[in-house]
């Protein structure tokens, strides 16, 4: 049986609540809530909850180690529950890609993204799927600074349907595989 470990990228606790960085923690939340899988067991440094999206046994995880250590709290849930590489989608912010825009990936380079950086270090792979939640890019100051802040109220629509079509690219990967989600959504 073929199991897959959706994996939601953002850090933990209200003050880092609604912030861009936490877009993967916000979309993998949507998605539970449609499938009402509850994501309350708390281990390997993470919380997650297991159900069925699209006919597929999925493992759902926000690692609670910050974003720059997610990559201990993947790897304990993929062995403890025999996930392949290739069977890991994570769900992550997107500094390259404008506001509302969304592509999905097979493997390649962290891009400068702590959270991918640490889960390919520690799963010493990076023949893993992402969806890339595209957040933009500040015009000028800091990256971190515009990373950790909130989502403005101008921007909350596009947020908002950025984070369902997520969870739709989410399941046609799941039903469909790779490409036919790619073909749809890019």
């Amino acid at each position: 049986m073929s199991r897959y470990l959706i994996v939601g990228l953002g850090n933990p606790g209200a003050k880092y609540a609604r912030t861009r960085h936490n877009i993967g923690f916000m979309a993998l939340e949507r998605l539970a809530d449609r499938y009402a899988i509850g994501l309350s067991t708390q281990k390997f440094d993470g919380i997650y909850g297991m159900g069925r999206v699209a006919d597929q046994d999925v493992v759902l995880l926000e690692p609670q180690t910050y974003m720059n250590r997610s990559g201990g709290s993947v790897l304990g849930v993929a062995r403890f529950y025999k996930v392949s590489p290739e069977n890991i989608l994570v769900l992550h912010d997107e500094i390259d890609l404008d506001l509302g825009k969304l592509r999905l990936k097979d493997g390649g380079g962290h891009g400068g993204h702590n959270g991918l950086r640490d889960i390919a270090s520690r799963m010493s792979t990076r023949d893993f799927k992402r969806v890339r939640l595209g957040i933009g890019r500040p015009e000028h100051g800091d990256v971190s600074d515009f990373v950790l802040g909130r989502f403005t109220g101008a921007e909350a629509p596009d947020v908002d349907d950025l984070i369902e079509r997520a969870c739709d690219a989410t399941e046609l990967f799941l039903a469909e595989g790779l490409q036919a989600a790619q073909n749809r959504f890019h």
